[in-house]
């Protein structure tokens, strides 16, 4: 929604990166998030007639339509080297919520040192496209949640996506993680 209204308001410096940088992110994330919601399902979800084996089949059509994940990291970093003052448009979001959470500062501040060295002269930035723009992405979810989420999803996303010992796939939550108040927001919903 905050891309969607770089649109409608005077933020194309910020709009240009973010949309290269959701489209990567979307377009990875799509086929896990839909194999989770299959598993979580069980067998009613398997089956046809539940609708969720088409939305998994069809999940990886993102990456086709919006290219590969490398031609979707490149254009972020093509975005950056093209016009700069989106970096800092998307910097100035990211940090509306500096001093919110240690773990997304810790993270934001990683980024800016990745970015950093990957623009270095002599640097290969190809290499280190992927990773970069994944960084983006968790730093601008990461923003968004401490600043417009109920407490406890923004410190969940914080601890299973920023903190160091986060795991990798869905679900890997820390102990302490108030998940009764997640499934209590999503099921009153």
């Amino acid at each position: 929604m905050r891309i969607a209204r770089a649109y409608d308001e005077d933020g194309a410096a910020f709009r240009r990166v973010a949309t290269a940088v959701c489209k990567y992110w979307v377009c990875k994330r799509a086929p896990q998030h839909a194999l989770e919601a299959l598993e979580c399902l069980g067998g009613n979800g398997y089956v046809e007639e539940s609708g969720m084996p088409r939305l998994l089949r069809d999940s990886p059509l993102n990456s086709i339509w919006e290219g590969s994940g490398n031609v979707a990291a490149l254009d972020v970093l093509r975005a950056l080297g093209r016009e700069p003052e989106g970096l800092t448009a998307f910097f100035a979001e990211v940090e509306l919520s500096a001093g919110t959470d240690r773990r997304l500062d810790a993270h934001v501040d990683s980024l800016k040192t990745g970015l950093a060295a990957l623009a270095a002269e002599g640097s290969d930035p190809e290499f280190g496209a992927r990773r970069a723009v994944e960084d983006m992405g968790l730093a601008l979810q990461g923003s968004l949640l401490v600043r417009h989420a109920p407490a406890a999803v923004a410190d969940a996303f914080c601890a299973s996506r920023l903190a160091r010992d986060s795991g990798r796939v869905f679900g890997t939550l820390p102990r302490g993680t108030d998940a009764g108040a997640i499934v209590d927001r999503a099921l009153a919903a």
